[in-house]
């Protein structure tokens, strides 16, 4: 029984523009396991599974075909790699849900203000 949709992962690799063997490297995984998971002959486990949508950003859901939403479900934040969102989530954390939404609401109008100056 097949738990990855093997059409996915390499629909998600092409997405990203990146060689077989790039994407093996991103998973942290050898190329010849990559190999057989994208031509669907070996089930990679669960926790490979959630590296990939991580590396793919899209959901597990997405990738065993239980959804057809490619969304991610889930954003990893390194501090090293972006500084100013990691302390943003991390205050984020000690807010209540109305403190949350007032937040956000402010984030999409800034966005939107942002892109409107670029056009």
């Amino acid at each position: 029984m097949d738990i990855l949709d093997k059409e996915r992962l390499k629909e998600c690799r092409l997405k990203l523009g990146i060689t077989k063997q790039e994407a093996a490297k991103r998973i942290q995984i050898s190329q010849p396991a990559y190999l057989r998971y994208e031509a669907g002959s070996r089930n990679p486990s669960i926790q490979i599974i959630s590296k990939m949508a991580e590396v793919f950003s899209t959901s597990t859901d997405y990738l065993i075909g239980k959804s057809s939403d490619s969304s991610p479900n889930r954003i990893v934040v390194e501090q090293s790699e972006s500084p100013s969102l990691f302390s943003l989530v991390k205050t984020c954390q000690t807010l209540n849900t109305a403190q949350l939404t007032r937040l956000t609401t402010y984030a999409k109008a800034l966005s939107n203000v942002t892109s409107d100056i670029e056009k």
